[in-house]
């Protein structure tokens, strides 16, 4: 007992002595009064009580005790560490996933690894090469178009669940929102309100875009109307420029629909700076609920997409691959729900 209060009631010569040099696990177990196996499950999450692991706790912050993760990684295959490789954390939809993959991860005891690729196949491999050598212990995915029919090819040393977009092996699990049928809804809805000429802006990177077209398209010929789609690199400037050109032809669109937050920025852009009035001159619909689409003047109709359960999903998919890596493999395909507002009113005489 007086080790123990020594340590936690130090001097500030002796906190200085014990931080200056190498403290190990036997020194936090003394300082807790316990072995050194039960400091290791309380680090590692193992089945102790949660008043012995804050017991631990305090040692280690008496201690100044920090884990070699080096040797960690050399006598365990895994290190409790999820990687999140996604294609652009400016898309508020990828923030809001991977808020809730960190709040599984975290609920989980493990910690995760955040890459950004910006739609780069090559940086996508340089990152998958990353989460090689750190050994992690799975990896939760948004892939470019090409890197997804080449995680066939790819051998990897850990389970990979998709997000968002999928490639074409069917080899790994995934999470997707039923992107053909929400794109289908927003063209209907628009369709219902009176717009004829209405024209699509999709991002050109991933299969994401490409099912949201196959929608767009699908619902115009239904309705025996042409389908007029563009496609752009996913951002907010190359929508803004590729709309400015489009909305000066002849036979401009009458409403525009797009695959991603990020080019409904770039419409509102454009639309604002040649003066066009929503919706009177342009309605404009698209993906994602954020807090802006709402703030904005109109409101801007949207898909909204269950991003929270997209990331708690594809975490919960992970857990399930790594306790039966021989089940089959499975596809979570969820809903979007429209949200009507006023960029998407009646056409004048329409009810």
């Amino acid at each position: 007992m007086q080790n123990r209060l020594y340590l936690f009631m130090n001097t500030a010569a002796k906190v200085k002595t014990i931080s200056e040099m190498t403290v190990s696990i036997k020194d936090v177990a003394r300082a807790a009064g316990v072995s050194p196996a039960t400091v290791s499950r309380a680090l590692g999450r193992g089945p102790v009580s949660d008043a012995l692991r804050e017991q631990v706790a305090a040692a280690v912050r008496a201690t100044g005790y920090r884990p070699n993760l080096a040797a960690r990684r050399l006598r365990s295959q895994h290190t409790g560490t999820i990687g999140l490789i996604v294609a652009d954390i400016r898309n508020p939809f990828f923030t809001a996933v991977g808020r809730a993959v960190e709040e599984s991860a975290y609920q989980a005891g493990m910690r995760v690894i955040l890459c950004n690729t910006d739609e780069d196949p090559e940086r996508e491999a340089l990152y998958l090469g990353l989460m090689q050598e750190e050994r992690i212990t799975g990896l939760i995915f948004a892939p470019t178009r090409k890197t997804a029919d080449q995680l066939t090819r790819r051998a990897l040393d850990f389970p990979v669940v998709l997000i968002d977009r999928v490639g074409n092996s069917g080899l790994h699990d995934a999470v997707v929102l039923n992107n053909v049928e929400a794109m289908a809804d927003l063209v209907t809805h628009l369709i219902e309100r009176g717009y004829r000429r209405i024209g699509g802006l999709f991002g050109n990177a991933s299969s994401t875009g490409a099912q949201r077209r196959e929608g767009y398209e699908a619902a115009l010929r239904r309705a025996g109307l042409m389908p007029d789609a563009r496609l752009v690199a996913p951002s907010a400037e190359a929508a803004a420029a590729e709309l400015k050109q489009w909305l000066s032809e002849p036979q401009r669109p009458d409403a525009i629909v797009v695959s991603n937050s990020l080019l409904l920025m770039g419409a509102i852009k454009a639309a604002r700076a040649m003066s066009l009035q929503i919706p009177s001159d342009l309605a404009l619909a698209g993906f994602d609920n954020e807090s802006w689409t709402e703030l904005v003047e109109p409101g801007m109709t949207v898909i909204e997409q269950p991003v929270e359960q997209i990331g708690h999903t594809a975490m919960a998919l992970l857990y399930e691959r790594l306790k039966t890596p021989t089940q089959p493999v499975r596809k979570v395909v969820l809903s979007g729900r429209c949200i009507v507002r006023g960029s998407t009113a009646a056409v004048v005489g329409v009810a």
